[in-house]
């Protein structure tokens, strides 16, 4: 592969996809487009992009192979988008109908601040409930699931517990639910997030410079998967590693991975989607 092509890859990939993803979604905000099924679809784009940058320039050879995985990780990301964004729009629908006498949340404001506003919200409720999933033994043992992949590539970010992702989200929303925030502003943040979850969890080698310590992308969230996980309870921060500064928890590992093996250090965790479903039930786990 040219030189050009590598280095043209490695650090517009993200600026290029997920910005125009991003923008494209905020572009349909601001001009009213219905949310469905335009933010899904353009999310889809983004993911279909992401898994040929893979097999052009992949962060590890090894990693493109199927590890008995694929089937699994295709039944998560499907049923868990799938109650993500009908929790969202119910519960967003919600908060559409709360009265304008109570309502806290500046729906006056521009539709950017608006956005920001609920990035940081559900941000901050993802950190916390991540960071806690780790420290809190029956949190954990639905969280394991997540880590239990062996490889990580652009799916991985939706292999998650159904229960757990709601817990996960279920903070923020609720929050922005008796706030009274816009469904549609809700959507568009959750459609962009799915994007850049691909690219965190990607197998894609790309970069991005000195805001890998501002955005949680690759390049520091892989050390977080480690499986000699004693000096990887860091980089809890879904989109933004702002809580990981302000809380301590943040390590630069650009470049420090190494040959380090990613999962978990239960090596007969289950691999079947109905299995991993029932795994954090049982005792064993």
């Amino acid at each position: 592969m040219p030189l050009s092509l590598r280095f043209a890859i490695r650090w517009m990939s993200y600026p290029l996809v997920f910005g125009g993803s991003a923008a494209f979604m905020i572009w349909a905000l601001y001009t009213g487009v219905p949310s469905w099924p335009i933010m899904p679809l353009v999310a889809a784009v983004g993911l279909i992009v992401i898994v040929g940058l893979e097999r052009l320039q992949p962060f590890r050879e090894a990693w493109l192979e199927d590890h008995h995985d694929t089937a699994t990780d295709l039944l998560h990301m499907l049923i868990n988008l799938t109650v993500i964004q009908f929790t969202a729009e119910i519960l967003a629908r919600l908060g559409d109908a709360v009265p304008a006498s109570v309502r806290l949340f500046p729906i006056e404001s521009p539709l950017w601040l608006q956005l920001v506003l609920v990035a940081a919200v559900l941000d901050l409720s993802l950190y916390v409930m991540h960071r806690i999933s780790h420290r809190v033994h029956w949190l954990w043992r639905f969280h394991m699931i997540h880590h239990s992949a062996e490889r990580l590539y652009w799916m991985n970010g939706e292999r998650r517990h159904p229960l757990h992702a709601a817990l996960m989200a279920g903070p923020g929303l609720v929050v922005l639910l008796a706030s009274g925030a816009p469904s549609a502003v809700i959507a568009t943040w959750f459609s962009i997030l799915t994007v850049h979850l691909a690219f965190q969890h990607s197998n894609l080698d790309y970069s991005l410079g000195w805001l890998r310590n501002v955005i949680g992308v690759a390049e520091t969230h892989r050390w977080h998967h480690k499986r000699e996980f004693e000096d990887a309870q860091v980089n809890f921060g879904e989109f933004l590693l702002l809580w990981d500064h302000m809380f301590g928890t943040f390590y630069d590992g650009a470049d420090r991975l190494g040959d380090a093996q990613v999962g978990l250090q239960e090596r007969d965790y289950p691999t079947g989607y109905r299995a991993q479903l029932v795994a954090p039930f049982r005792r064993k786990f």
